[in-house]
């Protein structure tokens, strides 16, 4: 390799890092500037596509326990996210939790270690709790998808939709006192809403499961707050507000 064909890799390379390709997929290198080779036939007939097994609120309601559920999840083959991470992130915490904490999807550390909330964002939100009084021994968390999406990025619709089922049953077989939502994606999905992140905080909203009307807080996301630190206090209040409805049980 010359010298200029080096200098145009390791441009590549570093334009990859900046969209978000932090890692490698495959088990071998593919060349995406190869040329393609021909189709078989111009005729030829797309088939149709098959039901997904475990797809919908079928499979998830199979689940008697959270490790039952754990197990569908980890075999379940409808959501795209799984083909390109690592890890099954499905949660961390007591199992039989009065808190419920939602955030939005695994990032890289998540999916190194398999459980959610075990990075920078997820030390932060640890902090949180300590606070008032929490730790890990006191909450459940997990996100509105269970894998991580490449690069960070934020999971489509479809995404949510498909682990949409498994999020429902398990917020069902926990029964939790109390949901926390953490930031704008899981907010809008667990509740349907389509405010955004500050005008649905700072109040007590409600989301229905299995005939229960769950008190659900919703709040920033702590990933948020490592960029946008000013906005800490907004995430205190709606701390107190946990505490205070806690403390009146």
């Amino acid at each position: 390799m010359t010298a200029s064909e080096r200098q145009r890799v390791q441009a590549l390379l570093a334009w990859q890092a900046a969209m978000g390709a932090d890692e490698a997929i495959g088990e071998a290198p593919f060349n995406c500037f190869a040329t393609p080779a021909p189709a078989a036939s111009s005729l030829r007939v797309t088939p149709k596509p098959q039901p997904v097994s475990g797809a919908g609120g079928n499979g998830a309601s199979q689940a008697a326990t959270l490790a039952e559920l754990e197990g569908l999840v980890a075999g379940f083959d409808g959501c795209a996210l799984k083909r390109t991470a690592k890890s099954l992130c499905f949660a961390r915490g007591r199992e039989d939790a009065r808190i419920m904490l939602i955030g939005e999807a695994p990032g890289r550390d998540e999916d190194l270690q398999g459980k959610p909330f075990v990075g920078p964002a997820g030390r932060l939100l640890d902090r949180m709790l300590e606070a008032i009084g929490l730790s890990e021994e006191h909450v459940y968390i997990t996100n509105t998808v269970y894998w991580r999406p490449p690069g960070n990025r934020m999971p489509t619709p479809e995404e949510v939709e498909a682990c949409a089922p498994f999020l429902a049953r398990q917020i069902e077989l926990l029964s939790p006192r109390v949901l926390m939502l953490l930031g704008a994606a899981a907010a809008k999905s667990i509740l349907r809403r389509t405010e955004g992140i500050m005008r649905l905080r700072g109040r007590w909203l409600i989301h229905s499961c299995a005939g229960r009307d769950i008190p659900t807080l919703a709040t920033l996301h702590p990933a948020y707050l490592l960029r946008n630190p000013a906005d800490k206090r907004l995430v205190w209040r709606d701390l107190l507000l946990l505490k205070e409805a806690l403390e009146a049980e």
